[in-house]
């Protein structure tokens, strides 16, 4: 590439990227998914708009796997483990089980309805099996859950696309057709535990070193976190395991590590994804042939209301089964299972294998992404609300960040006070830290102090707190448990965890 088309390229992107970070606050301000109108851009790029050609699957598939590498470090990361712990079974269930009862189903209505050969009808049930990280990261964490709710879908959008990308690569490929079922089922359940297990020893790896070397500059530890994240797919690929098991796994392990400078991290982290998210979706919008979509829709609707009331709650009530969810929990996560733009991308493994009739397979999920989409993001908070998995207004937590004092082995702990927080009209001697943490400054509207015992804390301010290391966990144990339940938390029995 020259310069002049370098520098138009350049400026191209930057357009378009500014396009899409103003869309956000469009998406956001009209309660529309983000993802849609990023789609709908690169549709408008594309051949039926200004003319741009791209139609390289393989290139595509590519950049999707990058893109995905990315989502799914951040999700990992901005997900805490006590959280996401208790719904961890749940989560692993409809990861597994559900994306099996789900590609059945739809395969059912592909083969005896549209007509289509059995390879063709269980990609088509493959490709919508998986909920999609980015939609349920971006939509579902604007919104007021219970734990358990959120926890549960976070933990099924970043388990499920493993096992689906397996099975479809598997069928694209002509491996699954092959090899006897029991084979195939070995096969995605060693990809599954292999990636996971190199996922979780990369991540312990890599806390416990972050943990003992202190690197010169605060910017290197959230390049170091995505390059580990990076690291872990890698080996996991190499090892014919599932990468992106073990990029979330990895992540995760990492995001509950308690390493320094955590809130730079995830602010990094969150930037490569939202600019992940672009990329990826306006580039599937250009991939995108809407000549090709008339002769798709009534297969595209069929499918999409087959799979959201049908195949997905059956898929939910089996799995969920064992772990006690209420009728209008099985409800809330049936109907909350965003399907976004991973449909779409495991789409372009078979356009990249040359497999017969993909061309329509690709023109059905782009339709069901973007329609569906529309009609079920906008009516989750309202769901949530009618069926009782909205607590309401919570307090938030205060954001806390470290950075590592080395020669006197303590950590520098900045606390952020949100709104709503019950740290407000707290005083200093009513948090109650351990002996032997201190509090040296206050900022105030801007203005910078030294406290006392007798400062009372409010919405806004921000303090240094500076903690020996071994005390560190204990302190902000105590921060959160006083942000969440005020002065008398421990009286309530909360400790901050």
């Amino acid at each position: 590439m020259d310069v002049p088309s370098l520098n138009v390229f350049l400026l191209a992107g930057a357009l378009v990227l500014i396009a899409a970070v103003l869309a956000v606050r469009a998406s956001v301000r009209f309660g529309l998914p983000s993802l849609v109108l990023y789609l709908l851009i690169g549709v408008a790029l594309g051949e039926s708009g200004l003319g741009i050609q791209f139609d390289d699957p393989n290139v595509a598939q590519s950049l999707a796997y990058a893109a995905l590498i990315v989502i799914l470090a951040e999700g990992g990361l901005t997900t805490r483990w006590d959280d996401v712990r208790p719904a961890l079974g749940a989560g692993v269930a409809l990861a597994t089980v559900g994306v099996g009862i789900s590609t059945a189903v739809v395969a059912l209505l592909g083969h005896y309805v549209f007509g289509l050969d059995w390879t063709l009808a269980i990609l088509l049930g493959a490709v919508f099996a998986p909920t999609d990280a980015a939609a349920v990261f971006s939509t579902l964490r604007r919104m007021p859950l219970t734990k358990r709710m959120s926890s549960t879908l976070e933990a099924e959008s970043g388990l499920n696309d493993a096992p689906t990308i397996v099975l479809v690569v598997l069928i694209s490929t002509d491996q699954a057709t092959e090899g006897h079922p029991v084979v195939v089922a070995l096969m995605v359940l060693y990809q599954l535990l292999a990636g996971a297990g190199i996922g979780l020893a990369i991540g312990q790896l890599g806390s416990m070193m972050l943990r003992r070397i202190a690197l010169p500059a605060p910017g290197l530890y959230p390049l170091m976190i995505m390059t580990l994240a990076v690291l872990a797919y890698s080996g996991g690929a190499f090892a014919q395991a599932s990468g992106f098991a073990a990029v979330y796994v990895c992540a995760l392990v990492l995001g509950n590590a308690r390493l320094p400078h955590r809130a730079a991290t995830r602010s990094f982290a969150e930037g490569l994804a939202w600019v992940s998210q672009i990329g990826l979706f306006v580039m599937l919008g250009l991939l995108s042939s809407p000549s090709q979509m008339p002769g798709a829709f009534l297969a595209a609707l069929a499918s999409g209301a087959v799979l959201t009331f049908v195949a997905r709650p059956i898929a939910v009530w089996v799995s969920t089964l064992p772990f006690k969810l209420r009728l209008r929990e099985q409800t809330f996560l049936s109907l909350a299972g965003l399907r976004g733009a991973i449909p779409v991308v495991l789409a372009t493994i078979p356009l990249a294998e040359d497999v017969e009739d993909a061309d329509w397979l690709f023109a059905v999920v782009f339709i069901v992404a973007v329609l569906f989409t529309l009609l079920q993001a906008p009516a989750l908070p309202w769901l949530a609300d009618r069926l009782g998995v909205a607590p309401g207004v919570q307090a938030q937590d205060a954001e806390l960040e470290s950075a590592p004092l080395e020669r006197v082995e303590a950590d520098l702990i900045q606390v952020r006070i949100p709104p709503e927080s019950r740290l407000h009209g707290v005083t200093i001697s009513e948090l109650r830290l351990p002996e032997g943490v201190t509090v040296p400054l206050m900022v105030r509207d801007a203005r910078p102090s030294v406290p006392d015992d007798r400062t009372t804390l409010r919405c806004g301010d921000e303090i240094l707190v500076v903690a020996p290391r071994a005390l560190r966990a204990a302190t902000e144990r105590r921060l959160r448990a006083v942000g969440r339940r005020g002065r008398l938390a421990g009286w309530f029995g909360e400790d901050g965890r």
